[in-house]
């Protein structure tokens, strides 16, 4: 029975946070077990809104420093194909022809677009950000992924790739399989602020490679209840952010029960609360930073993973654009014209060798 493939990945803004660990990553390390697995180092979605001249030249630095990352969270290089987006020029190609299957409605209904022109500042909608999820599709269908584990904003994304798939296949022939989604556990991790979902660009973020001192600082200035002005006041578990990350990495289940409580009864101040959590995440953290500190050590490993995964991606996607152009009739257009071109060439040669 032949494995299925998955595929997700990241786009290369630098370090990866706790919103990264439990909206996808997590889920990448369990099902790498399962599945052929590719993992995309999206740098060109980052083009969609941030296409300067420096933001690219610090995409090899920050795709190192997220595969160390990855490796440092548990992905196995020998289990995992990990590649550069746009060094499979296979892609550009699907992009394209998926573009004539989707309509410009279609692609505005998507929320998350609009969302992304926000929080960059953009006051139009490049043509690329609006074709952001057509590439996408493009990255999903290149390895032929059977299954995409995403956070809750990329959901919509990955039912827009089914879709694709459905029309490609049914106008030409069935050469894509319809991905299913997988969401994490934490769907969407809510930022130290407790204003928004955690987003580097927001600066509310607990990176997995910050050290004990960062973490219990950050933790230390997080948003919890803010009716709440003294310990004795009852306080609101709900939706709290400290609490919501408790019960995502704190292991020590009754620890967190009994704090709730607490909390709810106004016998525990923020303080210890938020000291416990830090302590919970120094030791969820303790194993990746050692990890990540002995990948780090081992100087080119990160470009190696990536160079070798993308050579080896080549040769998927190259399989797969063969396919989809064939199931086309493109490869066909192609081959009878250089056919007939070749026949006449041989023809002029034939005639002036006879006038000769």
């Amino acid at each position: 029975m032949e494995t299925k493939r998955m595929l997700t990945g990241d786009r290369p803004t630098g370090r990866l946070h706790l919103g990264h660990y439990v909206g996808s990553i997590a889920n990448r390390v369990l099902l790498q077990h399962q599945y052929e697995c590719y993992f995309i180092i999206a740098d060109l979605h980052m083009l969609t809104t941030r296409p300067g001249k420096e933001e690219i030249e610090s995409i090899a630095e920050n795709s190192r420093e997220m595969v160390l990352d990855y490796l440092a969270c548990g992905i196995d290089p020998q289990k995992a194909v990990i590649y550069l987006q746009s060094a499979v020029h296979e892609t550009y190609e699907l992009n394209l022809i998926f573009e004539m299957l989707v309509s410009v409605p279609r692609l505005q209904r998507l929320p998350s677009l609009k969302d992304m022109a926000r929080a960059a500042d953009l006051s139009e909608m490049p043509f690329g950000l609006l074709g952001y999820p057509v590439l996408q599709s493009a990255d999903i269908l290149a390895p032929r992924a059977h299954i995409v584990p995403v956070g809750k904003d990329n959901e919509a994304h990955v039912e827009l790739t089914r879709e694709i798939a459905r029309r490609f296949n049914h106008l030409y022939e069935d050469v894509f399989p319809v991905p299913d989604v997988r969401i994490g556990s934490v769907p969407t991790l809510v930022g130290t602020d407790g204003s928004a979902k955690m987003s580097k660009s927001l600066g509310n973020t607990i990176l997995l490679s910050d050290d004990v001192k960062t973490v219990n600082k950050k933790v230390a200035g997080m948003y919890t209840d803010p009716n709440r002005i003294r310990a004795d006041v009852p306080g609101r578990t709900e939706g709290n952010p400290v609490f919501l990350y408790h019960h995502a990495f704190n292991s020590n289940k009754a620890e967190v029960a009994e704090l709730e409580e607490r909390y709810r009864s106004g016998t525990v101040g923020d303080v210890e609360v938020k000291d416990r959590l830090a302590s919970a995440l120094n030791a969820f953290l303790d194993p990746i930073r050692e990890r990540r500190a002995e990948f780090e050590a081992q100087s080119g490993f990160a470009d190696e993973v990536i160079y070798n995964g993308t050579l080896r991606m080549r040769e998927v996607a190259g399989e797969t654009l063969s396919a989809a152009k064939k199931a086309m009739g493109l490869t066909g257009a192609w081959n009878r014209i250089s056919r007939k071109a070749e026949q006449a060439r041989k023809k002029r040669e034939k005639d002036a060798g006879a006038s000769a």
